[in-house]
């Protein structure tokens, strides 16, 4: 069985910290380098549920796509929510490595994971890795559709292909707007919003779209119109958890490590339920 060192060297060669954000908190959080690793779990969140279904499947290494203290902080302490992570993990020898920003620039990144599962075809990243000579990493990613469709039909889509959650697929602009191109972004998007208009796609599908962002987006583009599709935060990231996993296995077929590889399953979307507004006219009321 391979150690914790030799499995972090792989994941480092997939999503070197190095090219993570300034601000960002990657790498390995903790465990103990010699340790055995025979059990990986993959998750978006690094929170006690998956802490938890980590210790029930087994598993010897949590990879997860947000780090744990992105801000850092000055305790540890069980009495503390992300404290008792941290003692859940080290009392199980579970180590936790995050791979964040790094992972939304790979080539294939999270982004490519999101074209994936919503069939779409890349034909380049959204934003450039100014160090990548061959114009493959980056943030985002531009894509094609295999054919037509109207941008109702792409939002019931990616309801359909990307896991459900309370939120859905919110969407502005004219749902019977025909789209042949699109940007996607894992996670939060609207900081890419020149990005996108530049890139004159048809419509643009991230997550955490802002009131403010979103409507002074949509006046910019006025004269040609841009759908935009906004879906829960987890659901645009979750698909990357398959492709890391899928990674890992390649890695471990070619070493012969035989590591048991899994997916979280566990829903880490904050919100629960989703209360839909009545179609009215009623200016009090606008259709939903």
């Amino acid at each position: 069985m391979p150690r914790l060192s030799e499995v972090i060297a792989a994941l480092e060669t997939l999503w070197p910290a190095e090219r993570a954000e300034s601000w960002d908190a990657v790498g390995t959080v903790v465990g103990d380098p010699d340790q055995e690793v025979t059990r990986v779990l993959f998750a978006v969140d690094p929170v006690r549920e998956v802490a938890d279904e980590a210790v029930r499947l087994g598993a010897d290494l949590l990879v997860t796509h947000h780090p744990l203290y992105l801000r850092g902080t000055t305790t540890v302490a069980a009495g503390t929510p992300k404290g008792r992570i941290v003692h859940t993990l080290i009392k199980n020898d579970v180590a936790l490595h995050v791979a964040h920003t790094n992972a939304d620039k790979a080539d294939p990144g999270v982004s490519d994971a999101l074209a994936g599962a919503l069939g779409l075809r890349v034909t380049g990243p959204l934003v450039p890795d100014p160090d990548d000579p061959a114009g493959r990493r980056g943030l985002g990613r531009i894509c094609e559709l295999d054919h037509p469709l109207t941008v109702r039909e792409l939002a019931d889509l990616a309801a359909e292909r990307l896991p459900a959650t309370a939120q859905g697929i919110r969407v502005a602009g004219a749902p019977d707007a025909v789209v042949r191109t699109v940007a996607v972004s894992g996670g939060s998007g609207d900081s890419l919003f020149d990005r996108v208009r530049a890139a004159g796609v048809d419509a643009f599908l991230t997550a955490d779209l802002r009131h403010h962002p979103a409507s002074e987006f949509a006046a910019v583009t006025a004269e040609r119109p841009l759908a935009l599709l906004d879906a829960a935060h987890w659901a645009t990231e979750w698909p990357w958890c398959e492709l890391a996993a899928a990674e890992l296995d390649q890695i471990s077929d070619r070493h012969g490590w035989g590591l048991r590889v899994h997916v979280s399953t566990t829903v880490t979307d904050p919100w629960t339920a989703h209360a839909a507004s009545p179609v009215t006219s009623s200016p009090m009321g606008a259709p939903n």
